[in-house]
């Protein structure tokens, strides 16, 4: 019994410490929230940013440049203001913002080129917080329009200090065989220097420009060994434009300096846009990919050239390419075989009949689509024609409006070309090349008397994989009978 007793009363007071240290650790609990809670606070750690980054706005956008900044710092956005103007692969879009807030940064300024996909290019706040106590996240991987120069600075410590602690001689002599580039060797070889007294800086003990050109600093210009580059030295400090010696090896040509004439010889170096940067990969791909075929035929456009004369009567105005386009679109309804792409797996036959145009712009070549092109009027066209025309000269192209075409159209009649072939647009099966129209004599078999003819030479270019030969003869033999009897295409 007075065990029990005693059990019961320690287990009373191991109660009671207990209870004491639970409001302890709640008390220490307490204050651990606090402090979370301040740290957490917007005055100390800054307030959660809603990122904006580089979008992909058409399929084959890798990099965009920023044109312009609809939005400043500290403006209010809405979900689907205008947040800047973006320049993909194929035109000028206008990019939207997906959330409502306040914008807090702009990290890439206008002009701002070669922005990889999924870079942060800004920041938004959410609707009444403090932008300016807005937090700027590190960036995972550098953009690499900034990559260059981080890569050339960070090159150079790491190469230039390496010389002194191995080396610590000023003009070490390079052990093995010399290693000069083209330029280092054009320098030395003309003012006769002897590459040994060059100090290399390159990779793997490489006599770079630089190099050389150091060393021609250091060496005095009279005492120079032969007598013809004696003089040369004072006159052309610049090794650029000294004329390479007789016999030597031909050099890639120097830069030119900008805002100055450049030397016989020279060249500029001229930035490429991503709109030509992508126009050369796809031509590169198509030409190399693709087996060509042409095929050329010559349509008469009298009937065409009297139409457009009674339109033009009625006020109606349409040109001699709406009724290629027309009659393209027709031929292509009425010979389906014609109108597939060409996919990995295979051949895809298109239900609907979307004729891209080539237009050119300051930019390079864009071709906008005339959708259900077969379903319209040449009236219809002819306006669709010139208002995606001026679109794509303005770089204002809606992605929708120049991806899917399932054939290609290249008037340069109006620039006095006879004829020509042109290169076809993947992953389409073919393009039509459009020369100008042409008056000849032909002779009447009937009365055997001579009558003028508008000839007009066109030329199919197709994919030999979908388009043989024989298909594509079909195809040019029913768009010259559409396009010399332009009531036909009504009917079809």
């Amino acid at each position: 019994m007075a065990a029990s007793l005693r059990l019961g009363r320690q287990g009373i007071l191991f109660g009671l410490k207990l209870s004491k240290f639970n409001k302890c650790l709640w008390a220490t609990h307490s204050g651990q929230e606090h402090a979370r809670h301040f740290f957490k606070s917007s005055w100390v750690l800054g307030v959660a940013p809603l990122k904006v980054e580089m979008p992909a706005l058409s399929p084959t956008m890798e990099e965009g440049n920023i044109v312009k900044w609809m939005k400043k710092e500290g403006e209010a956005v809405a979900a689907g203001d205008a947040l800047c103007e973006i320049e993909t692969d194929k035109a000028v879009v206008t990019m939207e913002s997906n959330d409502d807030g306040v914008m807090a940064k702009i990290l890439m300024e206008e002009g701002s080129r070669n922005v990889r996909l999924g870079t942060l290019i800004a920041v938004m706040v959410e609707e009444g917080q403090d932008w300016k106590q807005v937090e700027i996240p590190r960036p995972d991987v550098a953009p690499p329009s900034a990559a260059p120069p981080t890569t050339h600075e960070a090159a150079a410590p790491v190469v230039l200090p390496a010389a002194p602690s191995s080396h610590p001689s000023p003009k070490p002599a390079p052990s093995g065989p010399l290693r000069l580039s083209p330029a280092a060797r054009h320098i030395l070889d003309t003012h006769a220097l002897d590459p040994k007294l060059a100090t290399p800086t390159g990779p793997r003990g490489l006599i770079t420009k630089e190099d050389a050109l150091n060393l021609l600093k250091k060496s005095p210009a009279p005492k120079a060994t032969p007598v013809t580059a004696a003089p040369a030295a004072p006159a052309a400090p610049s090794p650029v434009t000294a004329p390479p010696p007789p016999g030597s090896r031909p050099n890639i040509p120097p830069l030119s300096v900008p805002g100055k004439p450049g030397a016989p010889g020279t060249f500029t170096e001229i930035p490429a846009s991503n709109i030509r940067r992508v126009i050369a990969q796809r031509l590169t791909q198509s030409k190399t990919t693709i087996p060509h075929a042409y095929a050329s035929v010559d349509c008469d456009m009298a009937a065409v050239m009297q139409l457009r004369k009674d339109l033009a009567k009625e006020q109606i105005k349409v040109s001699v390419n709406d009724f290629i386009i027309k009659a393209a679109a027709v031929t292509l309804k009425e010979i389906p075989e014609v109108n597939v792409t060409w996919s990995g797996e295979g051949p895809r036959a298109l239900d609907s009949v979307h004729i891209s145009i080539a237009v050119a712009t300051d930019k390079g070549l864009i071709t906008p689509i005339i959708k259900d092109a077969a379903n319209k009027g040449v009236q219809e066209i002819s306006t669709n024609a010139k208002a995606l025309a001026q679109k794509a000269r303005d770089g204002k192209l809606l992605p929708e409006e120049y991806q899917g075409g399932s054939f290609s159209i290249s008037n340069l009649g109006m620039f006095g070309i006879s004829g020509f072939s042109a290169v076809i647009n993947p992953p389409q099966a073919c393009i039509l090349a459009i020369g100008t129209s042409r008056t000849e004599l032909q002779l009447c078999e009937d009365d055997q008397t001579l009558r003028s003819q508008q000839l007009m030479t066109v030329t199919l270019s197709s994919d030999g994989r979908l388009v043989d030969d024989e298909l594509a003869s079909r195809f040019l033999d029913k768009f010259r009978a559409n396009l010399e009897q332009p009531q036909h295409m009504i009917l079809a």
